[in-house]
């Protein structure tokens, strides 16, 4: 059964006769007569009776009717959602993002998509580093914002900022009276784990040995982690974009220096839908360095 099958005999069944059907949907009699012939073939009978000036449907024309106004109606709807996703007047994203990435720099860049594009609706997928990978590859997120230290070769990444480390304290701490804290002074503190926290990668991967630390308090919710250094409960090593909680400082991390470079991925050889293709272009046009002095 093909469409123009359908729209045929819908013509016929509103007009009863062949030839204003023909003339309705632009189209030569013989060839709308030869189209209804077929699909009553393949539907095992005559769907109308011919009389000269005036056709009637036959108990199966009938029959078949609804169902074919159904069919058309579907075609129509599906064929409007597919010009609508082509233009971006319905854009869906599913974004991936690394859950310890804070919004402090990704702000701009959402109000940028919003003026941009719209229609654009965004679902955020947030998760550990790991997770929204696999989520990725297994095509449930159609972008990730990772900032892992190294990525699967499957994996297209376009840098987009870099951002540093830092350790984070209740004020009055001893760190405070410093201008950087380096990794060893870790050591001899009370450490508040934060579960999806890659930092250790980033330590491996610089070459220096991670410390060892004494972990009195293990979360996966930042805002657990925060509030709990906020109590004196110990410091921990937090992206330095992230959102703080009042009563908390920060003092950068070095010997080594962390960062880390976060960017947009994609999967290698994936095609792009209309919207995904919006986002990674906007993304590598984003004045990134600005929104940094911003923040």
């Amino acid at each position: 059964m093909e469409m123009h099958q359908v729209r045929y005999f819908l013509a016929v069944c509103e007009t009863l006769n062949f030839t204003r059907a023909a003339d309705q949907c632009h189209v030569a009699q013989p060839s709308l007569t030869r189209a209804i012939k077929n699909l009553e073939e393949e539907l095992g009978g005559p769907l109308f009776r011919r009389e000269r000036n005036l056709s009637h449907l036959t108990e199966l024309g009938r029959l078949m009717r609804p169902y074919l106004e159904q069919v058309y109606e579907a075609s129509q709807t599906a064929r409007q959602e597919a010009l609508q996703y082509f233009k971006l007047d319905k854009a869906p994203l599913r974004l991936g993002l690394m859950c310890t990435i804070g919004p402090a720099r990704l702000v701009g860049f959402m109000q940028r998509l919003k003026a941009d594009i719209p229609s654009l609706e965004i679902t955020v997928r947030e998760a550990s580093g790991q997770t929204i990978l696999d989520e990725l590859m297994a095509g449930e997120v159609d972008v990730a914002l990772l900032g892992l230290p190294q990525y699967p070769d499957r994996i297209v990444c376009r840098p987009l900022y870099k951002e540093r480390y830092v350790v984070a304290f209740p004020k009055g701490h001893r760190f405070e009276a410093m201008n950087a804290v380096p990794l060893r002074e870790l050591g001899e503190e009370s450490y508040l784990m934060r579960v999806n926290c890659e930092h250790p990668a980033h330590v491996a991967a610089s070459g220096t040995p991670v410390p060892s630390v004494k972990v009195v308090f293990r979360s996966e919710r930042e805002d657990w982690i925060q509030a709990m250094i906020g109590a004196g409960l110990g410091c921990s090593v937090i992206p330095e974009n992230m959102l703080l909680l009042p009563g908390l400082a920060t003092r950068l991390v070095t010997e080594p220096e962390l960062v880390r470079t976060i960017s947009l991925a994609t999967v290698a050889g994936r095609r792009f839908a209309p919207a995904v293709e919006a986002v990674v272009r906007l993304a590598q046009r984003h004045p990134w360095e600005q929104a940094a002095a911003a923040a």
